[in-house]
């Protein structure tokens, strides 16, 4: 059951900049005008815009994005969440909670991360601005092990959420890359726990940043990302997107039309490639598909075709005449 704070914020949500009587609040609430003032009053003291004016009512501004447990709680019901302004990491956190007894489909979300991390060790920056997350997945024996499916599966979830909340079409460079307009905004880490018994995942942690109203000032330091809404206006809020994100992912079966839907939003499939190998040996080549185990099968100049199931691809211009390689 909603606290009255919590159920105050859902409908202000529902119509962000619009005024609404207190009279009206307190009918659908079914509690007196002086308790949707003092909901109203301890709303503000957390930090969220909402303008009362007398005779007009209360209204919240675009500019609200507290990131409160309240609000988490009230878009996550009956699963348990935990919602931090800063942490090392979603990922690490979700660790430490998991040793406590987490389970399936706990949501962590932070505000910024000091020590956010990307694929091989590498360092995601995490400034305020963003959404983090990392989702519990607990599989089932017959689920899929793959922490490369999960990974896609992911990059699907944020996609549709956004295009969703935001308006915005992602396109999925792969394997865990986020890009809208050319430009990084978020990335995905998606870590396993291994069962020794049966040699499966028995936790999945799915790590998802993404740059929604990072000023790019707060991106020097990583030259190729950039931010959905930069400039702040956003038409959502954090809590909200990281909600739908997590159920988007939650909803995630394993069937081929995810791969689909992959495959339709990349960003490297029909394109000439410089890829780079784990080793370090980097060579040219044209994406020609992603299959279901989520190799990406690339063309080589002279014929011959590789299916790769890891390393770095840069999309480039295709070969002139006669270049070498």
């Amino acid at each position: 059951m909603p606290t009255t704070r919590q159920a105050l914020l859902a409908l202000l949500c529902e119509q962000p900049g619009q005024d609404i009587s207190g009279q009206a609040l307190a009918d659908r609430l079914g509690v007196s005008r002086a308790a949707v003032h003092k909901a109203a009053a301890a709303l503000q003291k957390q930090g969220y815009a909402i303008q009362a004016v007398s005779g007009r009512g209360y209204r919240l501004t675009a500019e609200s994005d507290c990131l409160t447990r309240e609000e988490l709680e009230l878009l996550w019901p009956h699963r348990p969440c935990r919602v931090l302004p800063q942490v090392d990491s979603t990922n690490r956190e979700m660790r430490r909670m998991i040793l406590e007894g987490a389970s399936h489909g706990t949501l962590v979300v932070a505000g910024a991360q000091t020590e956010g991390r990307g694929r091989a060790g590498r360092v995601f920056v995490s400034p305020p601005g963003g959404v983090y997350l990392s989702l519990l997945l607990c599989p089932q024996p017959d689920a899929p092990g793959d922490v490369t499916a999960v990974t896609a599966a992911a990059a699907v979830a944020a996609a549709r959420a956004v295009e969703t909340l935001c308006g915005r079409q992602l396109r999925i460079k792969w394997v865990n890359d986020l890009y809208w307009q050319g430009r990084k905004v978020g990335g995905i880490l998606t870590e396993g726990l291994l069962d020794m018994e049966s040699g499966r995942p028995s936790h999945v942690v799915v790590g998802i940043g993404l740059n929604l109203r990072t000023p790019a000032g707060l991106l020097a330091d990583a030259p190729e990302a950039g931010s959905l809404f930069p400039d702040g206006a956003a038409p959502c809020g954090r809590a909200r997107l990281a909600a739908a994100i997590a159920g988007e992912l939650l909803r995630w079966d394993g069937s081929p039309a995810w791969w689909e839907e992959y495959r339709a939003r990349s960003l490297v499939l029909g394109h000439w490639l410089t890829v780079t190998e784990p080793t370090g040996h980097t060579y040219t080549a044209l994406a020609q598909a992603i299959d279901d185990e989520g190799r990406l099968v690339v063309q080589l100049p002279g014929g011959g075709v590789r299916a790769l199931r890891s390393g770095e691809v840069r999309t480039r211009p295709a070969p002139r005449p006669g270049e070498s390689f």
